[in-house]
């Protein structure tokens, strides 16, 4: 296996861990010579990095002690071994969310390496494969070596109405083109990869459920993101040339954003000691579902980029002389409502965790939908009311060249005034601001990857409509009804309710 030259410890060590790598990375057509220095690509490296800086600051919320290595590891890397393991999660989302106000790209990686735990296991005990032992090993040497895992799941799809196999063109789904008695060779793409270049391994998976005749398809394992055969290409985000202009106004959050790219697989290999599944096409959809399970309610992180727009809108207001006026106050209040009930129904998921056959902790499935389904909407309402209350110079604003003009800047300095006593400029950093988290580059995150990620919406209603027992709830109302019927109500596997009224989540 690939070893860093030590373990990391800090953001600054994470940073260099990026250098001289041989990455493939195609950005405006042209190829980048070291990522770590583009100035599109660096914020986002910046944004990685605060979940190792977290690590040192506030040890007990971002790391804990690993049973597997006997080690302290980031929380990242760790396997939840109780109820609380994953509560936890929720609380450095949401704080890293604060801290960068975007994606901090790590959240795939963790959710992933959760979802194989109890996967493997449960592959090996129906196959006798040795999968679970495997990912073991790997879990050892990343949390040793304390290294950014991420996570590829979504493929191109092609013609949407056609499965795998059935595609004009085979490498619209990744999949199995060769293989030897050290590994196999893929081939394929998978699309808008979270913090893919950022990541110093990636796990592969298949994304969509799979029959027999996908068996090639139902190919998961883990490859170094510079490894021969794979092609990056980065995706574009609004208003992200601004970050290669003078200046750092303009950008409204010049430090953090986020990242997605097109990630090309030619030929590309795994060894034998890093596949963690190799046709077993019937459990492709107990690892996606298990994986969205854990991603659905690891969108609580928008919450933390909610309170810092919360907080730039309340900024605004105030800049403006007008933070006590009745409709301003009733706004910040629906805003701040519509954040704490994402965040209510993804923690109350982590809360309502129940132990797995190998000893992983499962988050609440019902909850975790629930979650993802509030993120889908309530972000935009949120950024709505954010723009409201901006008004309209968020988006007429002059550029940082003219308030640096000595022609033009005095003119704005005189006419953009606020309330006595407000700096013009920050007013000015506040609305990019904004303006950056609603239509610019983070707006891909909160609010497009919101509707979009883990899942489109018509995901969770699939799933919340498959775990509802509507059975269950009839009956209530019969019996209380003393309704009298012929016949037995319909079985369901569902078993919601059973968590929901268990007294005590930690004995297992």
């Amino acid at each position: 296996m690939q070893k860093t030259v030590r373990p990391i410890r800090t953001g600054e060590e994470y940073i260099e861990s990026l250098r001289g790598r041989n990455l493939k990375v195609y950005l405006f057509g042209e190829l980048v010579k070291e990522p770590v220095d583009h100035p599109i690509i660096r914020p986002s490296i910046n944004a990685v990095a605060k979940t190792y800086d977290l690590a040192v600051e506030e040890e007990d919320l971002a790391s804990t002690k690993s049973s597997i290595t006997g080690e302290r590891v980031n929380r990242f890397l760790h396997i939840a071994e109780s109820a609380q393991d994953v509560v936890l999660q929720n609380k450095m989302q949401r704080k890293l969310g604060q801290l960068t106000g975007t994606c901090f790209q790590r959240c795939v990686g963790m959710d992933a390496l959760n979802s194989l735990h109890s996967t493997t296991f449960e592959m090996d005990e129906k196959h006798g494969t040795k999968y679970h032992k495997r990912l073991l090993e790997f879990i050892k040497m990343v949390q040793h070596e304390n290294v950014v895992i991420g996570g590829a799941m979504t493929d191109v799809k092609g013609d949407r109405s056609k499965g795998p196999t059935e595609q004009e063109d085979p490498d619209l789904f990744l999949h199995i083109v060769d293989r030897d008695d050290k590994g196999v060779y893929i081939s394929g793409a998978k699309a808008h990869q979270t913090g893919c270049i950022n990541s110093h391994w990636m796990i592969v998976m298949p994304a969509i459920r799979l029959t027999e005749k996908d068996k090639d398809y139902a190919i998961v394992g883990c490859i170094p993101v510079d490894a021969p055969g794979i092609t990056y290409i980065y995706g574009r985000q609004s208003c992200d040339t601004r970050s290669m202009e003078p200046g750092d106004m303009d950008q409204g959050n010049s430090q953090f954003s986020g990242q997605e790219a097109m990630v090309i697989f030619d030929r590309a290999f795994i060894p034998n000691e890093l596949i963690f599944m190799d046709g077993e096409y019937e459990f492709a959809s107990m690892l996606i579902e298990r994986f969205t399970c854990y991603h659905r309610r690891s969108y609580v992180c928008k919450t933390g980029v909610g309170d810092v727009l919360i907080g730039a809108a309340a900024s605004i207001a105030d800049y403006n002389g007008i933070p006590n006026v009745s409709h301003i106050k009733d706004k910040l209040v629906e805003m701040t409502h519509l954040n704490e009930t994402i965040y209510g129904t993804g923690i109350a998921s982590s809360y309502q965790s129940h132990k797995m056959k190998s000893g992983v902790w499962q988050n609440d499935d019902m909850l975790a939908n629930v979650c993802k389904h509030n993120v889908t909407r309530f972000p935009y309402q949120i950024g709505r009311f954010a723009q409201d209350i901006a008004g309209g110079l968020m988006v007429t604003l002059p550029s940082e060249a003219e308030f640096r003009s000595p022609e033009t800047g005095p003119l704005l300095k005189k006419y953009l005034k606020a309330r006595k006593g407000v700096d013009v400029e920050n007013k000015m950093r506040i609305l990019r601001l904004i303006e950056n988290m609603t239509m610019g580059r983070n707006a891909v995150g909160y609010l497009t990857e919101s509707m979009h990620g883990a899942g489109s919406p018509q995901a969770q209603r699939i799933q919340i409509a498959r775990i509802m027992q509507l059975g269950y709830k009839k009956k209530l109302a019969k019996d209380l009804a003393k309704v009298q019927e012929k016949g037995e109500e319909t079985l369901e596997n569902a078993d919601y309710f059973k968590r929901v009224f268990k007294l005590d989540n930690s004995k297992e």
